[in-house]
């Protein structure tokens, strides 16, 4: 099975978005303040450059695992796709933890953390046990869901923003630089289409194609980052989960009630089947560099989710220590791995 050039357009635009709306506003307008739209459009169009580099390398019609292997032979190959997989893990836990805050504080706040969220990651440990090739369908599903509830939500909200307090611009002095390197831990969309390479044709001009379509949902952040900030301003270093705060000050809820929570809960759906991708790559980069033995994928979804599940139990109450761990101290591996790495595999040699 195979996926279509529709559905990784798709991915790009609609599906890799949406996890750039939930913690990263606020932790943004930390540092940058009102110069929070510079490091989000930074990392779109670095990120951007890089996907035009995965998929080029989508020509040579093999996994990344026979690409690897081909050029530096099979034992260096398995070590290189078990290395690139336990990043994508660390860097899926953040994704995990913020929506599960996120769903205990929007949707289930009072009900105990466990029974609100623990169902979760059986729905997680099914989803990851199948090939990633199957997400394709998925997609198809997701992306009219992220445009309508991000178009719905904006729709609410822009009448509530003052965008003039986006001005001036360069106001946070080096602030932006801090935030964008920090921001980094929000952007390994390249590292997950590396697994998908020899899952999809490549046809001519796919590359910069795949390229605008990761812009067109950056464009459409970045539009919800400066209504964010228009509305609360100063203020919205205190509003965690961006999306669903923006549309309440929207006149007609005193009227017709919390009708924006139809778009957040399109977009809590998107986020809950992009919030496993890391996870699920990484598992299929372990069955390409060691075979599919028998259950292998079924084991290590489950493994891997008992342990997240852990982890949440233990970071609940202390995400925002995680955080400042993962933006601190563990966000240099994030350029290398979402950036360099994958921007260098474009170089390597064509094997026959």
């Amino acid at each position: 099975m195979k996926l279509s050039r529709r559905q990784i357009y798709l991915f790009l635009a609609c599906v890799a978005p949406i996890g750039k709306l939930v913690v990263l506003p606020t932790e943004l307008v930390r540092e940058a303040k009102n110069d929070l739209l510079l490091p989000v459009a930074i990392h779109f169009l670095v990120q951007a450059a890089v996907i035009f580099c995965v998929l080029l390398l989508g020509r040579r019609e093999r996994g990344l695992y026979e690409i690897l292997e081909g050029t530096f032979g099979r034992v260096f190959a398995k070590i290189c796709m078990v290395t690139l997989s336990l990043f994508l893990l660390l860097a899926g836990l953040v994704p995990l933890i913020e929506q599960q805050l996120f769903v205990q504080g929007v949707f289930y706040d009072t009900l105990p953390s466990v029974i609100a969220y623990a169902p979760f990651f059986v729905f997680a440990a099914y989803l990851a046990s199948k090939p990633l090739a199957h997400m394709g369908r998925v997609w198809d599903i997701l992306a009219p869901l992220f445009a309508v509830g991000l178009l719905g939500i904006l729709l609410l909200s822009v009448g509530s923003a003052d965008y003039a307090a986006l001005l001036p611009i360069g106001a946070s002095g080096t602030g932006f630089l801090k935030s964008t390197l920090s921001a980094s831990v929000w952007f390994f969309d390249a590292p997950l289409l590396l697994l998908l390479l020899g899952k999809f044709e490549y046809r001519e001009g796919m590359a910069w194609k795949g390229a605008l379509c990761y812009l067109g949902g950056g464009l459409a952040v970045l539009f919800f980052l400066a209504t964010f900030y228009g509305i609360f301003e100063e203020t919205a270093i205190n509003q965690i989960f961006a999306f669903s705060k923006t549309a309440k000050y929207f006149s007609g809820i005193t009227v017709l009630g919390r009708i924006d929570y139809i778009f957040v809960y399109a977009l809590a759906l998107v986020l809950a089947f992009y919030t496993v991708l890391p996870a699920q790559c990484a598992i299929d980069g372990v069955v390409q560099a060691f075979g599919s033995p028998r259950h292998l994928q079924t084991i290590l979804s489950a493994g891997i989710f008992l342990g997240y599940f852990v982890l949440s139990l233990v970071f609940d109450y202390s995400f925002f220590a995680l955080l400042k761990f993962m933006t601190k101290a563990l966000v240099y591996l994030f350029p290398v791995f979402a950036t360099l790495i994958p921007a260098l595999l474009l170089t390597l040699g064509r094997q026959p």
